[in-house]
């Protein structure tokens, strides 16, 4: 089940463009948890349930036009500098 849902958060990174320390904090409060799961973390059914609502509840959003793309953040505040 853990590489199913690393697969699923993998092809969820590329469509949002979202770093994955900051799907890590917004889905789950753990900015480590991609490269942990990348490591062999096995996720228990609570954070698969919490990390699948997450990504359910973005795309409905980004559908909705309520959140956009957004690319990794800290590349912009450089350029602006």
């Amino acid at each position: 089940m853990e590489r199913n849902l690393l697969h699923r958060i993998e092809a969820f990174l590329a469509e949002s463009r979202m770093p994955p320390s900051v799907f890590g904090r917004a889905a789950a409060h753990d900015p480590r948890l991609v490269s942990d799961l990348r490591g062999g973390r096995a996720p228990g059914r609570s954070l698969v349930c919490r990390v699948e609502h997450f990504m359910n509840k973005w795309r409905a959003d980004f559908h909705e036009g309520r959140v956009m793309k957004r690319g990794d953040q800290r590349f912009r505040e450089e350029k602006r500098a």
